[in-house]
């Protein structure tokens, strides 16, 4: 079983517009409402690949109450730990062309007795899981080493860890060793300091990520693939060219697919390029929509992983 963590879930409006533009005139298509967040996310690819997971989040207010509205119509399991402060709501504005714009909350304050809480119901389901996602940014005044809290506790059990964040939070997992990190290219240069431009750069971007802590690095690069980082070994994995309808989540899917195929198989590699194409295969979707394993694979085929050393 996957288990994922999504501290910071929110109902995502998602607005597809004929263009973006500056100082001119757009007009909306279409308007929808989603249960959001990357752990989320990832659970709902896990589950229509046909992995068992289970999805821990905090639900508080009236958009909490929505969100699982939501999640009661999947067809995967869910822990929710009420909080007192209703859960954040997000803006996604794509346009036809696939160019887009998130704009994200901080999300609520949670008390000292809800952190604790989300903390036991992760606990709790540690020994029957292989792996456990903590994914995305932490509310405003959540500890930096939260995520590093939950990590230790998950090694004691040996489960494999994977970490999707950002800024603090990424660096702070960072010492405490986990399985895998995904950061994209922005958060990357932000752990970093560091523009990345060429592919050599990310190249050592990803080394050096790797030294930081990772025992395997997914730098994501959007539509150039990944550079990817483990055991001493470097790759670049690149997809093919598509129309890119909507990138949104596209990470999302990039994390589960890599979790799903490693536990199958064993081969870091190959799931990277499961990762890749699951990744790839989200965004020529319309609106935040997630690839079928069949649609996957489709992309599967035509993704290299070229070995860099």
């Amino acid at each position: 079983m996957i288990l994922t963590l999504t501290i910071n879930p929110a109902i995502d409006r998602n607005v597809t517009a004929d263009r973006l533009v500056f100082e001119d005139r757009a007009y909306l298509l279409s308007e929808t409402h989603s249960a959001g967040g990357r752990g989320i996310n990832a659970s709902s690819v896990l589950n229509s690949f046909g992995m068992p997971t289970l999805a821990v989040f905090p639900s508080g207010g009236e958009t909490g109450r929505l969100l699982e509205e939501f999640l009661a119509q999947t067809a995967f399991p869910v822990e929710v730990v009420p909080i007192r402060n209703p859960i954040r709501t997000n803006l996604t504005i794509t346009d036809r062309q696939g160019l887009t714009v998130k704009l994200n909350s901080p999300g609520p304050e949670l008390g000292p007795e809800e952190l604790d809480g989300l903390e036991r119901a992760v606990r709790r389901h540690l020994p029957g899981a292989s792996w456990l996602l903590l994914c995305g940014s932490l509310p405003p005044r959540v500890p930096a080493d939260f995520y590093r809290r939950l990590m230790a506790a998950a090694h004691e059990h040996q489960v494999r860890t994977l970490v999707d964040s950002d800024g603090d939070v990424l660096a702070d997992a960072l010492e405490g060793g986990p399985t895998t990190v995904a950061p994209n290219q922005q958060e990357a240069e932000r752990l970093l300091n560091k523009a990345l431009i060429t592919r050599a750069h990310f190249q050592r971007a990803a080394d050096r990520i790797q030294a930081m802590g990772a025992r395997s690095v997914l730098l994501t690069l959007g539509g150039r693939g990944a550079v990817c980082a483990h055991e001493g070994r470097l790759y670049d994995v690149v997809p093919p060219r598509i129309e890119v309808k909507c990138p949104i989540g596209a990470g999302d899917a990039m994390n589960a697919a890599f979790v799903w195929a490693w536990t199958r198989n064993g081969d870091f590699a190959d799931a990277a390029r499961w990762g890749v194409a699951a990744g790839t295969a989200s965004a020529r979707l319309p609106g935040l929509a997630f690839p079928t394993l069949d649609q996957t694979r489709e992309i599967y085929d035509q993704v290299e992983v070229r070995p860099v050393r």
